[in-house]
């Protein structure tokens, strides 16, 4: 790429910038994008860490399908950002407590460069390399003492600590992928969440784009149930809050209008299909999942040889089940357009219903021949005739 590294001096002004920010401790976060490599790389975001005592930088090299940290000393980071940038790495943004710095290259070689302040300062201290202390909202928050997360005090219930953990949990996921796919500098968007049930989360969602973002959000949660739409319509009257609001309903009869996220969690069996399908519709950027009681595809599963002393057991054959669904789920997410990761939500230890499914809308499009052609194969393999996603999607 010798556009690229044509362009060192050029990039001094930044890297000036940059080594005072983590020299003075005063670097919020640093992310690098438009990757330039050949692996399956999608960007790189850099965060003050502090470990045994000692202000470091935690780099998280963000992948398609999983997340990659390494941890450097302030010299160390330097020298490794400065290797990067130019090179692997053509555009950069650059954050500390007052000031915002966008740095992008061409494909020509010229070098863009944009600094301005911020409205409203960020907190720079380093986080504890600790993530049962990281959190996204604060106890504080009037929200979690209507719902009983918290006291009068505003200290946290004991009986309520993992749902605590989980509603911490769930933002920190949110927030990387509204991040990731620029719903961040939207000046408006839509988020629905499915199966609200009490709304902890939905709250959540919307305190953390209200308050923490500064956004127009409008966020909507649908439960079947009207005592709780009644009960978190009352909270939100309570509250004197904009913009959150509950309907009676499901996600099968639900209309979308104009959604930007779509998120259901612990929708039973195909309804988180009919939830993928309606994001899908939708055009959501994100979309997110946690599905449950996978009951479609496990009567259809005719046993291969080779698997079936393994899977004569049942508990195996439900755990087979549930990948299969939840992979197939994934591909045809990938199919139309969008980047997607599945892994452990919350530890086992809080809720057993601990799986996520994150799609966000890819940038660009792809071949996705070869993706049909492997939900073609597995269900091949395993005798299925019938995917209640894909049928939608036809």
């Amino acid at each position: 790429m010798p556009a690229l590294a044509a362009v060192s001096a050029e990039l001094e002004p930044f890297l000036q910038q940059l080594s005072s920010a983590i020299t003075g401790q005063q670097l919020h976060k640093l992310v690098l994008s438009k990757y330039q490599g050949t692996e399956p790389l999608k960007q790189l975001q850099i965060r003050p860490v502090m470990l045994k005592q000692h202000w470091q930088l935690s780099f998280t090299y963000k992948y398609q399908t999983n997340d990659v940290t390494r941890n450097f000393s302030a010299d160390a980071a330097l020298s490794e950002i400065k290797t990067l940038l130019g090179h692997s790495f053509s555009a950069a943004n650059l954050f500390t407590a007052e000031t915002e710095v966008q740095l992008s290259i061409s494909k020509k070689g010229k070098v863009l460069y944009q600094q301005k302040r911020l409205s409203q300062q960020l907190n720079t201290a380093a986080t504890e390399h600790n993530r049962e202390k990281l959190r996204y909202l604060t106890l504080q928050r009037p929200f979690l003492r209507e719902l009983g997360v918290t006291d009068a005090q505003q200290q946290l219930i004991p009986a309520m600590s993992r749902k605590w953990k989980q509603i911490n949990k769930f933002i920190e996921i949110f927030s990387g992928a509204v991040q990731d796919t620029g719903l961040s500098t939207r000046t408006r968007l839509h988020v629905a969440d499915f199966g609200s049930g009490k709304a902890y989360l939905t709250f959540a969602v919307h305190d953390y784009l209200t308050n923490s973002l500064g956004l127009d959000a409008k966020v909507t949660g649908v439960e079947l149930r009207q005592n709780l739409v009644d009960l978190c319509n009352g909270t939100a009257a309570k509250l004197g809050l904009q913009g959150i609001a509950f309907e009676q309903g499901d996600v099968k009869h639900f209309k979308a209008r104009g959604i930007n996220v779509m998120i259901a969690l612990h929708a039973c069996d195909t309804a988180t299909d009919y939830a993928i399908h309606m994001g899908i519709a939708t055009g959501a950027d994100i979309i997110m999942c946690s599905p449950c009681c996978h009951k479609q595809i496990r009567p259809q599963m005719q046993l291969p040889p080779v698997l079936a002393p393994m899977l004569i057991h049942g508990i195996h054959l439900g755990q087979q089940a549930e990948m299969v669904t939840d992979s197939l789920r994934a591909l045809l997410l990938e199919a139309h357009g969008y980047d997607t990761k599945v892994f452990e939500f919350i530890s086992l230890e809080h809720t057993s219903k601990n799986k996520m499914i994150l799609a966000t809308k890819r940038k660009q499009p792809r071949d996705n021949s070869k993706i049909l052609q492997q939900i073609a194969q597995i269900k091949q393999f395993y005798g299925i005739s019938e995917h209640c996603l894909e049928s939608l999607l036809q």
